[in-house]
């Protein structure tokens, strides 16, 4: 009875690793021990960053939406409160694209925001 290697199915599996690992430097890419382990690396850190990736544009959406209500003489929390007493349902992807591309929409907006807060 002949010997079973296992042929087939580990080269796969290092073939799969290996091609994961392309572009990685010296030994990263060639030498499969050490692919692996720059793989595994890298895909935690992919998993981790894409959950950050959503953490920091929102902080940037809210950054640039408070430097666009300060120049209206405004705070963050207050033109955020004035929206939500006015029942304008805007999300911060789209304030702060107003703020940038639509100053005209976003003054009218920050008007109707502190109008609600008087």
């Amino acid at each position: 009875m002949s010997r079973a290697v296992n042929g087939t199915v580990s080269r796969r599996r290092r073939k799969k690793i290996l091609k994961m690992a392309k572009g990685y430097r010296s030994v990263r890419s060639t030498a499969f021990r050490k692919a692996r382990e720059a793989v595994e690396h890298g895909l935690s850190y992919a998993y981790r960053d894409r959950k950050n990736r959503k953490r920091e544009f929102r902080r940037l959406w809210i950054a640039r939406i408070n430097a666009a209500v300060r120049a209206e003489g405004m705070n963050y929390s207050q033109f955020m409160y004035g929206l939500k007493k006015a029942d304008i349902q805007l999300d911060r992807k789209v304030l702060s694209d107003l703020a940038i591309n639509n100053q005209k929409t976003f003054k009218s907006l920050t008007e109707t925001a502190r109008a609600q807060l008087t």
